[in-house]
């Protein structure tokens, strides 16, 4: 029992195990009892999950503000709201991806929940990486945030610019080093089948494992921006990974609820970008006034301004658009 008391990573090892349990306990849920047979998962069903995973993510937010104080509570809402919103702009990538494959709603949930799977590990990686840099150079903390507000800089300058998939480097390395069939097997990833010069039996790639690798290479870079992002508002690892698990935990029915109607969220990257410029600068603004920490209330309160005013704006400049239009 000793041993659950000692602290790992600034959290003793029991918090670190419950937060760990509760994700277990929902991705089996989800893939084991929910999701057993493979099934189009509808709006309806895809909304409500988003609200499960919503409501979970602020009620675990509620027990941190309770366990570890007001402070630290403010602090998860800011990253969990922070996380969520830039994962719209990773959905946007998302529906990109499975559109130029060709992959049906049938099969988009498997690529997702490997791919969320991924994303945990992945992020605790970049997590345990940035603590330790910060720990040891507290002066990283500018270089993220000067990072940061150039991406968001960047994010404005490049809104109206369009993406060839087709022309992606790693797409192209893969198709050149890796055999792919032509047409979907089902959800499978490899399938065994007859190689079209010698006529022995080999593994081909699907295009659905195509799919799950740019998803995940995708999700490295925006974990580019998200990771700097929260290590701007809080430094405490806990608070860090917590936060980013919970909003990504619920991207794949965030993605399912809003695919169809992406188009009407169009103008939302300008305020993701317009909030990325203001967590950058925050520990600037902090310098500059004399503050030890800039204001955990007033940072929250900023980002949910900055995003009702993106989410306000692109409902009344795409209310014209039709509500099942393609997305991006």
């Amino acid at each position: 029992m000793d041993f659950l008391t000692q602290d790992v990573l600034t959290k003793p090892v029991w918090m670190w195990a419950t937060f760990l349990t509760l994700v277990i306990v929902l991705l089996a849920l989800d893939l084991g009892v929910l999701h057993k047979k493979h099934r189009e998962i509808g709006m309806r069903e895809s909304l409500l999950m988003s609200l499960g995973y919503l409501t979970l993510g602020i009620g675990f937010g509620g027990w941190v503000w309770f366990s570890l104080g007001q402070q630290a509570g403010i602090e998860y809402l800011t990253g969990f709201v922070v996380e969520k919103s830039l994962a719209i702009d990773n959905i946007f990538v998302i529906a990109m991806i499975f559109t130029y494959f060709a992959i049906p709603r049938l099969y988009q949930h498997r690529v997702l929940f490997w791919g969320i799977l991924g994303v945990i590990v992945l992020r605790a990686v970049m997590i345990a990486g940035g603590a330790a840099l910060v720990s040891g150079f507290p002066w990283v903390l500018y270089i993220f945030a000067l990072f940061l507000v150039a991406t968001g800089v960047k994010m404005i300058a490049m809104s109206g610019k369009t993406h060839d998939l087709a022309a992606n480097p790693l797409l192209r390395f893969l198709k050149k080093r890796v055999r792919v069939t032509e047409e979907l097997h089902g959800e499978r990833f490899f399938v065994r089948l007859p190689h079209p010069k010698t006529g022995r039996i080999a593994t081909f790639a699907t295009p659905v494992f195509l799919a799950l690798v740019l998803i995940e290479v995708a999700d490295v870079i925006f974990a580019v921006d998200s990771v700097p992002a929260i290590f701007a508002i809080t430094t405490d690892p806990y608070i860090i990974y917590t936060s980013n698990i919970f909003a990504i935990l619920g991207l794949r029915a965030l993605y399912f609820a809003l695919a169809a109607i992406l188009p009407r969220f169009a103008y939302l990257k300008y305020a993701l970008a317009l909030l990325l410029i203001f967590i950058g600068s925050k520990i600037f603004i902090s310098d500059l006034l004399g503050w030890e920490k800039f204001p955990a209330g007033l940072s929250l309160g900023i980002t949910f301004a900055i995003l009702a005013a993106g989410i306000l704006w692109s409902v009344w400049r795409t209310r014209s658009t039709p509500p099942d239009a393609a997305a991006p």
